[in-house]
C-alpha cells in the first residue's frame, strides 16, 4: 500500500482520540438509562462505571508512556483500538455489573495507550510547519466529541451507542494498521525500576512541563463546564452548555494555531491562563446574570481552548525524540487524568461554601499556578542540560 499523505494520517490519529473520547462519553450520556440496569449496585458503584476509565490513566499514565516507548506505537495503538471494539462490543449485551466493570477497565487501558501513541505518533509525522495546527486538531478530540455525542444522546439506545462504537474502533484498528509506518526495528529499551523511571520523567523540566501546565487546565476546564450551566440562568442554561466547548475548540483552531507561529508553545500556555482570568472576574461581578454569565463562560472558553492546544504543542517543542515524547505525553495522561478528577468536586465544594468569590478566586489560583509551573520549569530548563 502506499504511503498515505501525512496530514491525513494525522486525521486518522485525531480520529482514533475521537473514539478514546466516546468511552468516557458513551457512559455520560447514557448514565440514566444505564441506572436502569444497574442502579441496583447503589449510585456510588454506578459513578465507578463512569469513572474507572480515568483511574487508570491516573495510576498507569507515565507507565503508558514508557510501555509505548518499548512496544512501539503503531503496535500499541491498533491493540488499544481492537480492545476497545471488543469491550464495547461486549457492554453492548449489558452483562452483569462485575463483568461491566472488568470491561471498562481494560477499555481504560486501551484509552490510556491511544492519547499517549496519539499526540507521540502526531508530532513524529507531520511537517514542522503544519505541526502546530496538527497539535492543535489533536486537543480538540474531547470538545468535538462531547459535542457529537451531546447531539446524538437523546436519540441513542445503549446497544446502538454501544454496537456503533464497536464497529467504529473495529474499522479504526484496521485502517490503521495498514496505513501507520511500521515501529522502528530496534531492540526495545529495558523497562529498568519503574520507580526510577517515573522520578526521572517528573524531575525533568522537560519531560514534565507539558504535564504539569495541562493539570492546571483539567481541573479548570472540566469542572466549569460541569458546574456551571446549573448555575446559570434557564433562559441562558443551554447557551452556555453547547457554546463553551464548541468556542474552546474554534478559538484553538484558529488563534490559537496562528499564535503558536509566533510564539513557543510554553509561553502561549501562560497567555493562555492570564486571558482566563478576566472571565472568571465576569463570572464573579455577574453572577446570576444569563448574559454576564455567558460572557465570562465564553471568555474563559477561549482562552483555556488557547491553553489546550498549546499544551499539546509543547510536548514536541520540549521533547525532540519519539522517546522522551511518549514519556511526555503519558505524565500527560497522568496528571490531566489528576485534574480531571479532582477539579469538579474541589471546586463544587468551595462554591458550595464561599459561593462564587470563593470558585473565582480558587480557579484565579490555578491560573496563576499554570503560569507559574511554566516560569519555574523554564528556568530550570536554562539552568541545565536536559
Amino acid at each position: 500500500m502506499r504511503p498515505l499523505p501525512p496530514m491525513i494520517l494525522v486525521v486518522l490519529l485525531w480520529c482514533a482520540g475521537l473514539g478514546a473520547a466516546a468511552q468516557f462519553g458513551k457512559i455520560s450520556i447514557l448514565y440514566e438509562t444505564l441506572r436502569a440496569s444497574y442502579g441496583g449496585s447503589g449510585e456510588v458503584a454506578l459513578g465507578l462505571v463512569v469513572s474507572i476509565v480515568g483511574m487508570v490513566g491516573l495510576i498507569f499514565g507515565t507507565t503508558a508512556g514508557l510501555l509505548v516507548a518499548r512496544i512501539g506505537p503503531r503496535r500499541a495503538i491498533v491493540a488499544a483500538l481492537a480492545a476497545g471494539a471488543a469491550m464495547s462490543a461486549l457492554q453492548a449485551l449489558l452483562p452483569s455489573y462485575p463483568l461491566m466493570l472488568a470491561s471498562r477497565i481494560i477499555e481504560g487501558a486501551s484509552h490510556l495507550a491511544i492519547v499517549v501513541v496519539g499526540p507521540t505518533m502526531i508530532a513524529t509525522l507531520a511537517p514542522e510547519d503544519r505541526r502546530p495546527l496538527a497539535m492543535t486538531l489533536w486537543s480538540s478530540f474531547f470538545g468535538v466529541t462531547y459535542t457529537v455525542l451531546a447531539l446524538i444522546g437523546p436519540h441513542a439506545t445503549p446497544i446502538g451507542l454501544f454496537l456503533g462504537h464497536a464497529v467504529y474502533m473495529a474499522a479504526l484498528a484496521v485502517i490503521l494498521a495498514v496505513s501507520l509506518p511500521p515501529d522502528p526495528r530496534q531492540p526495545p529499551a529495558p523497562l529498568g525500576n519503574l520507580l526510577r523511571q517515573h522520578v526521572e520523567i517528573y524531575a525533568s523540566p522537560r519531560l514534565a512541563a507539558p504535564a504539569m501546565g495541562f493539570c492546571c487546565y483539567t481541573f479548570l476546564y472540566v469542572a466549569v463546564l460541569t458546574l456551571l450551566p446549573p448555575e446559570t440562568p434557564a433562559t441562558h442554561r443551554a447557551l452556555i452548555a453547547a457554546g463553551m466547548p464548541l468556542v474552546s475548540i474554534a478559538v484553538s483552531l484558529t488563534l490559537g494555531v496562528r499564535l503558536l507561529r509566533r510564539m513557543s508553545a510554553v509561553r502561549l500556555v501562560q497567555w493562555g491562563y492570564a486571558a482566563a482570568v478576566p472571565g472568571f472576574v465576569i463570572l464573579w461581578a455577574f453572577w446570576g446574570n444569563g448574559t454576564g454569565m455567558v460572557a465570562g463562560g465564553f471568555v474563559l472558553s477561549a482562552a483555556l481552548g488557547i491553553v489546550q492546544g498549546a499544551s499539546f504543542s509543547s510536548i514536541p517543542e520540549l521533547n525532540q525524540t519519539p522517546e522522551a515524547r511518549a514519556r511526555a505525553a503519558g505524565a500527560v495522561a497522568q496528571l490531566g487524568n489528576l485534574g480531571t478528577t479532582t477539579g469538579t468536586p474541589v471546586l463544587a465544594a468551595l462554591l458550595a461554601q464561599a459561593g462564587p468569590p470563593g470558585l473565582a478566586l480558587a480557579a484565579v489560583a490555578l491560573c496563576v499556578l499554570g503560569i507559574g509551573l511554566h516560569q519555574l520549569q523554564a528556568a530550570r530548563r536554562r539552568l541545565r542540560a536536559d
